[in-house]
Formats: C-alpha cells, structure tokens, sequence
C-alpha cells in the first residue's frame, strides 16, 4: 500500500480542531474537518447518573455465551479466534449477545462523522435505517444502536496549556445522552489526548463513565507521545495505556454496581498499538479492536487481516465512511452484507 498522510485543521471559534481521520495509508481516514454544531437492557434503567438505582442484570448463561463466541469466530480454523481464556463478562453484557451500530462525529463539525453532519433527527433517523439493514444481514444478532461522540479533540491551536486538544463542554455531551435517550442508543465518549495523556483526560469524564449507558472510546493516532504536534504523524498507545483504562473502567464498574463498559481502541497501523499481546481482559470491560482505517474494498481488506484479524485481543469493530470509502474505485463503501463476511463477525460497527 502506497504511505500518503493527509491533515487538516478546521477553525472553531478561534479553536483548531482535527477531524479523527488522518492516516498515514490511502483511504484509510479522513483529516478535512470545518465547523458546525447501558448496556442497554429490555427493562427500564436508571435515570442517566442516578447510581443509586440497583438494576438487577440476569446471570451470564455460560453455554449461549460460548456458542455466540464461537458462532462470532465465523468459521476461523486458525486457532486465532474466539480468543483463549477470556473472561466471561458480569451480567449485563452487550457483546456478543448484540452487535453495536454507532454514529460518530461531534456536534460542532460536520466534517468529523455523520454525527454531527445531519440535523440531530435526520441523524437519528438515518442511523434507525442502518439497525434495520443490519438486522435483516444478521438476523441472529439484534442491534444496539449508539452515538459515539468525541468528547476531547486533537487541535492545531494549543490552547492555553500547550497540549494541542479540545475538551468539548459538559452541555454538548447532555446533548449526545438526550439525542441517544430518543434512539434507545448507548453513548461512547472518545478521547484524543494529542500532547496531553489518557491518565489525564479519562477521570474528567468519570460522571458520564458512572452512568450505565456510557461507554470509552480511545484514539492511538492522536496520543502524541514524542511530542510531534497531532496531525504530523500517526501516535500509539501501548497494551499499558489500555490496561489502565480498562483498569481505571472496571473500577468504576464495581464501585457503581454497573454492567460491563465496552472499550473501544481504534487501530489501523501496527504502531498504533504496541505490545497488544500483554494487553489484560476483565470481566467487567469488553474490548474491542475496531478497523478504523478508511478507503477502497481492498485496501480495507488488508488493514483488517494485519492489524485486526491477526493480532486478536477479545472483539473486533469496523469503521464505515460515507464520504472517504467512495473517493477511489471502485467508487463502494461496504454493505453489512459485505462486512459480514469478514472473520471474526465485527461485533462493532461505526459510521462516519
């Protein structure tokens, strides 16, 4: 595959932000951005943030578990998938009773992902009808729909504090967990720390992480650690960033009585992730390796195959891009049906 990088910044009230779209590969993400705007279970759940609530969660029934795992390695006689000795998850377990859809993006862009593209119902709405073709690809495994928002964004303007990224405003989230409320959807808070560090960001976001609804996402591209400036090269996170997450989330879990939080690692290089064979599982985190690469059929392929499919950890996602998917020939962003034909089942499906 030919190395392109592509970056560009958008400005937003005098504040650059970066699209979540670099990459150092062709068609793998989009950089152009310019400005704009619970484990979810059959009963009814708290009020979001009421922690006070006890939801009694069923038991994992341990064989069904087994059985959608092994129904999820999709036919794989490699020995790679499902995953060894993973733990099995605390009642309340999305995946992989579920495969997640989201929209992702931010409110204020509406070159960052669908999410922030569309007026909010038109959104919404747009979103219902991709549940409905996943659902009738896979009818075996229902669809929870989500809104992934990116809560913290990698900038060309440092800020006051020099750490080129953008905390999004507290109200903007209350507007993704109203917007996802009237979806029925589960809400993901990404991070991209640029020059900052995860260890930083990831407790300021703890009373959204407390509610049952929320859940983590975290971008390897723009954790900027050899201080290059976000944008300039691709970052990397190693399996000791993800242990502390997970660590950091399954003690929330714990302290709060929640069900599993479900942790997204976006990937598509190798050194995006380093040392993936150390990173560690809990009961209380499931953990996805999502293919956040964009770009023609082919191209998608092999960024799956090397960096997804051989380096297994516990779940896979795979990243759609309205715009970007299309640039080359053949000119085809894949179909559900299409996607469904990769091993192991992405149990996680993101649009941009």
């Amino acid at each position: 595959m030919k190395n392109i990088f592509l970056s560009t910044v958008f400005m937003l009230s005098s504040l650059g932000l970066f699209s979540n779209c670099t990459q150092s590969k062709p068609g793998v993400k989009d950089t152009k951005a310019t400005t704009t705007t619970a484990a979810a279970v059959e009963k009814e759940e708290p009020a979001p943030g009421d922690t006070t609530v006890k939801v009694a969660y069923p038991p994992i029934d341990k064989k069904q578990y087994d059985s959608l795992m092994k129904r999820m390695a999709h036919g794989d006689t490699t020995g790679k998938w499902p995953v060894k000795n993973t733990p099995y998850p605390i009642p309340g377990a999305i995946l992989p009773f579920k495969r997640v859809v989201a929209y992702y993006g931010n409110l204020y862009s509406k070159k960052m992902g669908i999410l922030g593209e569309l007026p909010a119902n038109e959104m919404l709405a747009k979103l219902k009808g991709e549940v409905k073709h996943w659902e009738k690809a896979d009818p075996q495994v229902p669809v929870q729909p989500a809104l992934h928002y990116i809560a913290v964004v990698a900038s060309g303007d440092p800020g006051k504090d020099k750490m080129y990224r953008h905390r999004m405003p507290f109200k903007q989230i209350d507007t993704v967990l109203y917007l996802a409320k009237k979806a029925h959807a589960i809400v993901f808070l990404d991070v991209q720390v640029s020059l900052s560090n995860i260890r930083t960001e990831l407790p300021l976001l703890e009373k959204y992480l407390i509610m049952p609804q929320v859940h983590f996402g975290m971008d390897p591209e723009f954790s900027m650690k050899d201080g290059s400036l976000p944008g300039k090269k691709i970052g990397t996170y190693d399996a000791n960033d993800i242990n502390y997450v997970s660590g950091y989330l399954a003690g929330l879990v714990k302290k709060y009585n929640l069900p599993p939080k479900i942790l997204i690692v976006h990937r598509f290089t190798k050194k995006m992730v380093t040392n993936y064979q150390n990173i560690k599982l809990h009961p209380e985190i499931q953990l996805v390796m999502d293919m956040d690469g964009w770009g023609e059929p082919d191209l998608k392929e092999g960024t799956w195959r090397y960096f997804i499919y051989n380096e297994p950890v516990q779940f896979t996602g795979f990243k759609l891009f309205y715009k970007n998917d299309i640039k080359k020939a053949p000119h085809h962003m894949l179909t559900p049906e299409e996607v469904l034909k990769k091993k192991p089942y992405p149990m996680y499906i993101q649009y941009q």
